[in-house]
């Protein structure tokens, strides 16, 4: 490695070392791929930029010149780093993922011909089933009293809507009100990387969402139109904003503090999921409902509860209680 030092006035400055700038630069080049060809979100390609800063930060103080002079050991070393860190396995998993999709990123580019992440394993994470309410808690939470008033309608309905069609909390505050078609009953959400589908909604979730939509909404603009005020969100805050997300995880932990539960928005998401297996959902069709692009994601679920699979069996088999 060359550093480029001088001296001006009594002081010394060292200069941005050239292996540095090679290596932002091939990050930067990797971002915009992933942003432009792959079409990642912009909370994607930030989390990709944080962990490869981290990453090239460790190369750098390995004195590493470019992403083609990386070797094995420069990746475990890193690893340790993050081990040492304290992070939780699932933390570092999803940083060595980012460091393998980087590194196959410059195989195919032609800016390295090896990947010294090739044959490297990701970080054993151990199994962490979704967190989920019964059925007889979704019940007690989503019949309570509610707020009268335009606020109640809306909290109801974040419930209702979080709980009845699965959505992620991000799902929930971008809905607009041209992506709600009662007539055919299904939403428009868009996912993870801004990716497209419908969702099904009926029965309360539906019939809450209508009531909002007349009795709520409409008294949660001001007046006085403002530019930050949004006329095409569904769910406002009393400024007639946009909800966020941070505000809609206080209503989920509000509303479930009151009857005893402890509470996140995708505890709601789960439960929908679990709910819908030990209803008879074919696994498809809920991985399609849900937004996942890989169908083992979804199979998560098929792991929380077997009760009801154990009582179908023994219920229905002409053997199963032959002793």
């Amino acid at each position: 490695m060359t550093e480029r030092i001088s001296r001006e006035g009594g002081r010394t400055q060292v200069a941005l070392a050239p292996y540095t700038q090679v290596m932002n630069a091939t990050v930067e080049e990797f971002l915009a791929y992933l942003s432009i060809e792959r079409g990642a979100s912009a909370n994607t390609v930030d989390a990709y930029r944080r962990d490869l800063g981290e990453y090239t930060a460790t190369l750098s103080s390995r004195h590493v010149s470019s992403a083609g002079a990386v070797q094995r050991e420069d990746v475990t070393a890193h690893i340790r780093i993050l081990r040492e860190r304290g992070l939780a396995p699932s933390s570092v998993e999803r940083k060595v993922a980012a460091i393998k999709s980087f590194h196959r990123f410059c195989v195919r580019e032609g800016i390295a011909e090896d990947q010294p992440t090739a044959s490297l394993p990701l970080p054993k994470v151990p199994e962490r089933l979704p967190d989920t309410i019964s059925i007889s808690d979704a019940d007690r939470l989503l019949s309570q009293p509610f707020p009268e008033g335009p606020v109640g309608y809306r909290d109801r309905t974040i419930l209702e809507v979080l709980y009845g069609c699965g959505l992620r909390v991000s799902e929930l505050t971008g809905l607009d009100q041209g992506d709600v078609d009662f007539e055919t009953g299904l939403l428009r959400v868009f996912g993870k990387g801004s990716k497209e589908r419908v969702v099904p909604i009926g029965g309360a979730a539906e019939r809450a969402l209508r009531e909002y939509l007349v009795h709520g909404r409409p008294y949660l603009r001001t007046k006085k139109a403002t530019i930050r005020q949004n006329p095409a969100a569904v769910f406002l805050n009393i400024r007639g904003q946009r909800m966020t997300r941070q505000a809609v995880f206080g209503i989920v932990r509000k509303f479930g503090g009151r009857v005893g539960l402890e509470l996140h928005p995708h505890s709601l998401r789960h439960s929908f999921a679990t709910h819908m297996l030990e209803g008879g959902a074919d696994l498809r069709a809920l991985q399609e409902m849900l937004g996942h692009a890989d169908i083992s994601t979804t199979q998560v679920y098929t792991h929380v509860d077997r009760t009801h699979i154990i009582e179908e069996y023994l219920s229905t088999h002409p053997r199963a209680r032959l002793r």
